[in-house]
């Protein structure tokens, strides 16, 4: 069995969906041609975990998946069909739970505070004077709480709730309100956390505190079993989620590389524009949101853009420029999620300056202000500024970009201040400060870009701003609007050339729309005309359900997503409920989940459910939706080909291989049907036509699966362009046996009259198409070639 796969299954592993149920699928993704099962984490995860990214002992499997046992039992069953596994790694993070028996380093940690031998895991600003860990868990203010004798002492455990913290030695007999301030932890209303938390945390998260993998015994403690799963052939890689929250992601990865051997490794990376993937970075790749965005970017339509942005101003009044928007959220985030990390650079930077005359009259709030400004115009998730070496030039040029920007904002004294600080954060400062503060300061400014970006941008501008959705996806750019076949054919031969195995994808646990959705959603970038059309219709049709409350940007929400999940009818109303509950509460601009508005809740949901019970107003949906599945058809069968057979190794998301119309998270993890998902391949294999368009792309899929495993040596070789007469072809072929044609844009090569006598030039020889059986020669016909199905995959004959 190859160890580097050749196409990878996501099972999104929890109780109900454990090792045992992954090993009675393992004959499935066999007949797939899947090479290897692609496992959420596996680790042992907080009480009641519904994803696994909150570990709380790194020594053990996941007892609710079934623990050691099962886990052997799924790897031998693997091994028995030849298939592999990679498993998904958390190194930033724990769970913030704190019973001894869950973490207990976390428990040490509480109960001796610095002198505990894991204080050094945690990433603890515990300040002059070791001041206390900031626990902010409490419901009301600490005061409130004692005096509704809400704390309870049980030995040497303190209970608030369902909460328990262990006691300091030698404070159990204190009275109450004394034995909470001895504590090494400081217990706090919820709301505390944003403004004075003092460890580091993934995002804003409270309950995922960040451990230190810089430190060699922190690697070494949370990577011990996936390793020695890994030397013992029971995983053969893995995929590293938020490498950017670590200290020193190079590192980190050059330590895994040798720690493995060099296994396959894929790190979750969000790449912003034309950033690439740092060429030192001894890893595979990325987890493959580049390739999401380029080739859902090759099905939309450019023409699209000024008609919806039109539409979407009307309706909403939102601004025309996205960035707009996303400055707003970014400066929001920094203000309020991420005032407790912008403090701690501030403190840092007052410290560093007050030890060098030269720099002290540069004050705290010169500080605060020329860091939020850095922040909210960082335009990448983080500059990779490594201590002790020169910046490399991307991370000079990404520091330079936002300085510029942040410089328009700030007035001639502040300047001088960003110069300092600008001259401190890529190293150049070569004063005689703490060297430990200045490797600290650099660090942490590049591990705060991240959670801004991703809150600021991905959890809150994509929520407000909704000229087309399929756009607003994780790694994604709702401006850039439409990929050239030309543009799509460059990144495809970068990767090629410098990431041959990286993961490529179109879903995963957090996309915030399924494949087929963001297939269905691009479409109407083809038929702007039809869409405002429809709208208006619908909206008229509507109006008795619509309150004065109801804001237009969540109106539209709503139709964008009714349509994109249209399957012969509506959504469910629970799944739409919850969807966009969701959504408005991310947007934060009329509710959100610190502060919710009752009375605008109810009625986003209230019109919801108006509509969804409207007949007329669905009849009028079902109408458009109808007329839109011929273009539906093409984009979804598309975009399926082209990331399955493109350089990289494709992952396939659970359940994906039929059409699947899922939302953000849970909604994307619900179960999957894989009886009738063994059924259809059954049938198909057996001769049987598809019935239906989940039928077809399960028919792309299986056999794009088992040519890459047919052909091993075409997908590790060449990637070659191929010349199409017309531009609603895209063409390429892999090494000399296998090419991929695919139709994008129907609805305007409709408009002007079909393929006619559209061609597209083949390498010499005779070929058949595997979906169809057809053979086909020299300069094919398009219209021939995709009479049957809008792609066509072709291998020498």
């Amino acid at each position: 069995m190859n160890q580097v796969p050749q196409a990878t299954y996501r099972f999104q592993l929890r109780a109900e969906f454990g090792f045992d149920d992954a090993a009675a699928m393992v004959p499935y993704l066999a007949s797939l041609g899947i090479s290897h099962a692609y496992l959420s984490p596996v680790l042992q995860a907080a009480p009641g975990s519904t994803h696994g990214y909150d570990v709380v002992d790194h020594s053990r499997l996941s007892e609710p998946m079934g623990g050691r046992p099962a886990f052997d039992r799924l790897s031998e069953r693997l091994a028995q069909h030849r298939l592999g596994a990679i498993a998904d790694v958390v190194p930033n993070h724990v769970a913030v739970p704190t019973p001894e028996s869950l973490n207990k380093a976390l428990w040490s940690v509480l109960r001796l505070g610095p002198g505990s031998q894991y204080a050094d895991w945690f990433d603890v600003d515990w300040g002059a004077g070791n001041q206390p860990l900031l626990m902010a868990v409490l419901g009301q203010r600490i005061g409130k709480v004692l005096a509704d004798n809400e704390l309870s002492v049980d030995g040497d455990v303190l209970r608030y709730y369902d909460h328990e913290y262990p006691l300091r030695p030698g404070t159990e007999g204190l009275p109450i309100e004394e034995l909470v301030t001895e504590q090494w932890y400081r217990l706090a209303h919820w709301r505390v956390a944003d403004e004075e938390l003092n460890y580091r945390r993934f995002f804003d998260v409270d309950t995922l505190a960040a451990v230190r993998q810089e430190t060699q015994e922190v690697f070494d403690a949370t990577h011990q079993l996936l390793l020695g799963l890994l030397h013992e052939g029971k995983l053969n890689g893995y995929r590293i989620d938020h490498p950017d929250g670590l200290a020193d992601p190079r590192g980190y990865l050059r330590r895994l590389a040798e720690r493995t051997g060099g296994a396959w490794v894929v790190v979750e990376k969000i790449l912003e524009g034309d950033e690439e993937l740092p060429r030192d970075w001894p890893c595979a790749g990325t987890t493959g949101y580049d390739a999401l965005l380029r080739v859902g970017g090759l099905f939309i339509d450019p023409a699209g853009a000024a008609p919806l942005a039109a539409l979407h101003s009307e309706l909403t009044g939102a601004p025309a420029d996205f960035g707009q928007v996303v400055e707003e959220a970014k400066r929001e985030i920094v203000q309020h999620g991420q005032y407790a990390e912008v403090h701690r650079l501030v403190e840092l930077l007052a410290r560093i300056c007050q030890d060098d005359v030269r720099l002290r009259d540069h004050t705290r709030r010169a500080f605060h202000e020329v860091v939020a400004e850095l922040l909210v115009h960082f335009d990448v998730y983080r500059a990779y500024v490594v201590p002790g070496e020169e910046a490399p030039a991307t991370a000079v040029a990404a520091m330079e970009r936002a300085a510029e920007k942040a410089r328009a904002n700030l007035d001639e004294d502040r300047q001088a201040t960003l110069d300092v600080v600008l001259h401190l954060l890529l190293g150049r400062e070569t004063s005689t400060i703490d060297e430990q503060a200045r490797a600290e300061l650099i660090v942490r400014f590049q591990q705060t870009c991240g959670p801004v970006m991703a809150k600021g941008v991905e959890d809150t501008a994509f929520y407000r701003w909704l000229r087309l959705t399929s756009l607003n996806e994780v790694g994604g750019d709702p401006e850039h609007f439409g990929v050239s076949p030309e543009e799509f054919h460059a990144y495809a031969s970068r990767l090629n050339k410098h990431w041959p195995k990286t993961m490529t994808t179109l879903s995963t646990h957090d996309t915030k729309r399924s494949e087929d959705v963001r297939a269905r959603l691009g479409v109407l970038s083809e038929r702007p005309a039809a869409w405002s059309e429809a709208i208006r219709e619908w909206r008229r049709l509507s109006e008795d359900h619509r309150s004065p409350l109801l804001d237009g940007s969540t109106e539209y929400l709503f139709w964008q997503t009714l349509f994109g999940t249209w399957d012969d009818g509506p959504l469910a109303e629970d799944r739409m409920q919850a969807y966009l509950l969701k959504a408005i509460r991310e947007a934060k601009r009329l509710t959100s989940w610190t502060s919710p508005d009752e009375e605008y809740e109810q009625t986003v949901a209230a019109f919801a459910t108006a509509v969804l019970h409207d007949q007329a107003v669905l009849d009028a949906v079902r109408r458009f939706t109808d007329n839109q599945n011929d273009y539906v058809r093409a984009a979804t069968l598309g975009q399926k080909l082209v990331q399955l057979t493109m350089p990289g190794v494709p992952d396939v998301y659970q359940g994906t291989e039929l059409v699947d119309l899922s939302l953000v998270d849970p909604d994307n993890r619900r179960p999957v049907d894989y009886a009738r998902r063994i059924e259809r391949l059954q049938h198909l294999d057996a001769g049987g036509k598809p019935d239906d368009l989940s039928d077809e792309k399960l028919l792309v899929t299986s056999r794009a699966l088992r040519i890459r495993r047919q052909y091993p040596d075409a997908f590790a070789g060449s990637y070659t362009p191929l010349p199409t007469s017309n531009g609603h072809a895209v063409a390429f072929a892999r090494g000399d046996a296998v090419i991929t044609v695919a139709t994008r844009l129907p609805a305007a090569l409709q408009r002007l009259g079909g393929w006619g006598d559209s061609t597209v030039v083949l390498p010499s020889g005779q070929w058949k198409n595997v979906l169809t059986g057809r053979e086909v020669a020299g300069a094919a016909g398009i219209a021939d070639l995709l009479a049957d199905l809008p792609v066509a995959l072709l291998v020498r004959s």
